[in-house]
């Protein structure tokens, strides 16, 4: 039985609500430039505060193992190292210069970013991370560099290498993250056919490329071919399966006068397509751009983390300065640079780069471990205090497949009611169509020997099995056929209406002879999973583009708290932003009509078997297509913002009570840390952040 043709395909309003969204009057800079612009609320900043411009995570990568290389006859050849290992390093003629020349090409080479970085956010008078980076490593190269031409004191080599070498690890990290999340755009684009079958004047048939076509023109759509624009129907029948954009968890009946949408897949019957909507108005391109502008949105983070690092900076710089000036007044030059040197060094934010992303890290580690891919590490972060998960239906809370719900029969008995529409139902590929063969097969009664079953258009399909004539298709057919269609028929056909189920009528030549209905199979794991959230004080919502009746059903069911139904598109993304004004709010989808909400929400999560969309969307990718997945992944995150919270208190604190230390308050009590020893803190501090995050994975996943 074709798609088109397949009687379930009847819908309240038609199903065909996919009006264009109203134009917006400003895109999103181009996601592809690979790099969060971190927006500021004016224009001006808006065109130009890119930290990142012109980089990429290959850039990066580089650098970061090319810097490594350059690292290890730095550390080699330091003082501070030789004397903390007690070893002696080779020497030779010029061997006390190796570390200085490596170290000018390394604060060149793997320093360059941050310095091109630090001179853009003063050219915009906003210094920010970059800033505090580029002044660290300038101020241990100088004092190095003036040490090796004959400064008294110790040189800050090793320092300043690692420090480099972290922090081009850390923007790695960054960049990949930023160019991932853009190639969703990529991903739509990649949906929609390149080519389109335009109809002539004279009939004949032509293939143009889709973007030379204009409105009012007609393209030809063959059985089983993508949709390539978005039109209206002026001739044929069919049903085509817009799933993936609607969230409709069944194909949607086509006929003269109803819309179809760019990207969805035409069933057995031909259309021929009036084109209503070119460019930017198509629907795909109008969720593009609600993708884009979502992606853009996401600069509000690293806005407020650039206005963290702008006062890091300033209180840093402005407590070695002074350091400087008081103790050139009280004491010579050397001292009074050594205590601004070791106040530099001390405050290099090793510990403080690192907090974040070693518990990162290894929450990663683990979330892979339990079949979780992180995309997006600030998805930990984003996860803490999620209030609303808000789950997409088809797909997600349900396999996405049909299943035989129940067989109502009339002078038949059920296991040959089952027999007699397997047999008729066997060459079809319609997805109610397999889900009655294999509902006979797993009940063992066999499929009846149908022959060449005959499709009969928009109503369903006819053949002779053991000399009668029998059908099977749309309950209007059955009234139209004036077959005797008993109370019991009618009523359940009433109740799969009322559950929103798929229903068809099995017939003979007098009377309908059964009912039978279908529904999406509801995954075994969502009551659990909403269990588990509710332990955890999460309302649970669900938003689908599906039916009233089977929204309700599922809901109950699974025991979800609201739900939304008849949802088109671009209104996930708006019921989305309506939940976070409750509180932070997690989207789970799998479909291409969900990837603005993923966006949009404080925490995306795809199903792994989702389409390639979603999952470039998303912050979060179950893979194991376990929706009790969701559960772990929020107590991970509470966990894993405690590992932050709590590096980031020791590295806070540390830095409060050592760079007091370190410029000299303490002198008068006979405590003075050398550059050297603040050196040692400092890597101190940072081995324990780094044991604090790696206890990150004893952590218990176990809800309740």
């Amino acid at each position: 039985m074709t798609q088109d043709e397949h009687p379930h395909q009847h819908k309240p309003d038609g199903g065909d609500e996919h009006h264009a969204m109203p134009k917006e009057t400003e895109t999103a800079a181009a996601v592809e430039s690979g790099h969060d612009d971190h927006a500021a609320h004016d224009a001006d900043e808006h065109a130009g505060h890119a930290k990142h411009a012109g980089h990429s995570p290959e850039m990066f990568r580089n650098r970061f193992f090319v810097s490594l290389l350059l690292t290890v006859p730095i550390l080699y050849f330091s003082p501070q190292i030789q004397d903390w290992f007690n070893y002696e390093a080779i020497t030779f003629p010029g061997s006390e210069w190796v570390a200085p020349v490596l170290a000018t090409v390394l604060y060149l080479y793997g320093g360059g970013p941050f310095l091109e970085g630090a001179w853009r956010e003063w050219r915009r008078r906003k210094p920010g991370m970059m800033t505090l980076i580029a002044v660290a490593i300038t101020v241990a190269y100088a004092y190095s560099i003036a040490v090796s031409l004959g400064f008294p004191g110790d040189d800050f080599y090793w320092e300043l290498a690692t420090l480099i070498d972290i922090m081009l690890l850390g923007h790695w990290m960054e960049m990949r993250a930023v160019v991932a999340a853009s190639s969703a755009l990529e991903e739509l684009a990649a949906l929609v056919p390149n080519e389109a079958h335009l109809l002539q004047d004279d009939g004949s048939l032509v293939d143009v490329p889709v973007s030379e076509l204009s409105e009012g023109q007609r393209v030809l759509i063959r059985p089983g071919e993508q949709v390539p624009i978005d039109g209206e129907v002026v001739e044929g029948r069919s049903s085509v399966n817009e799933s993936f954009l609607t969230g409709e968890s069944k194909p949607v009946s086509k006929e003269p006068g109803a819309e179809v949408v760019a990207g969805g897949i035409n069933g057995e019957g031909t259309l021929t397509v009036a084109v209503t909507r070119t460019g930017d108005e198509t629907t795909m391109s109008q969720i593009m751009r609600l993708v884009e502008d979502a992606q853009q949105s996401r600069s509000e983070y690293a806005v407020l983390a650039d206005r963290a690092a702008m006062w890091l900076t300033i209180i840093a710089i402005g407590i070695a300065l002074p350091t400087f000036l008081i103790w050139l007044g009280l004491d010579d030059v050397t001292f009074a640079v050594t205590r601004a040197v070791t106040v530099l060094v001390i405050a290099c934010p090793h510990a403080l780069g690192l907090a974040v992303p070693l518990v990162n890290v290894n929450a990663t580690g683990i979330s892979a471990q339990n079949g979780i891919l992180v995309r997006n590490v600030e998805a930990f972060e984003r996860g803490r205090d999620i209030v609303f998960v808000a789950f997409d239906k088809t797909g997600t809370l349900t396999e996405g497949r049909f299943i035989v719900s129940d067989v109502a029969v009339d002078g038949v008995d059920r296991d040959r009611a089952l027999a007699l529409a397997a047999g008729l139902e066997r060459s079809s590929e319609h997805p109610l169509a397999a889900a009655i063969v294999e509902a006979a097969e797993s009940a063992g009664v066999g499929v009846a020997d149908a022959g060449h079953g005959t499709a009969v258009p928009g109503q369903g399909i006819e053949a002779t099995i053991d000399g009668r004539l029998f059908r099977i298709g749309r309950p209007e057919w059955a009234e139209e056929l004036d077959v005797v269609v008993a109370d019991g028929v009618r009523a359940a056909l009433e109740g799969a209406d009322r559950r929103g189920d798929s229903a068809v009528v099995l017939m003979d030549e007098q009377r309908a002879l059964a009912v039978l209905s279908m529904a999406d199979k509801i995954r075994d794991e969502a009551r659990g999973t909403v269990d588990e959230l509710h332990e955890l004080g999460v309302t649970v919502v669900m938003i689908t583009g599906d039916a009233e009746a089977v929204a309700s059903t599922v809901a109950s069911t699974v025991g979800i708290d609201r739900y939304y139904a008849r949802v088109l598109p671009q209104d996930k993304a708006r019921i989305v932003k309506e939940l976070q004004e409750e509180g932070p709010t997690a989207f789970v989808g799998d479909g291409i009509n969900d990837a603005p909400a993923l966006l949009t929400a404080d925490l995306g999560i795809a199903i792994g078997a989702g389409t390639n969309v979603a999952i470039e969307s998303a912050d979060l990718v179950l893979v194991e297509n376990d929706p009790a997945d969701v559960a772990r992944t929020l107590t991970l995150s509470k966990a894993t913002q405690r590992k932050v919270r709590q590096n980031l208190v020791w590295a806070t604190g540390y830095n409060a009570i050592a760079i007091p230390v370190a410029a000299g308050v303490l002198i008068s009590f006979g405590i003075l840390l050398s550059p050297a020893l603040g050196a040692l803190f400092m890597s101190l501090s940072t081995v324990i952040v780094a044991i604090n995050a790696m206890l990150l994975r004893r952590v218990d996943l176990s809800v309740g």
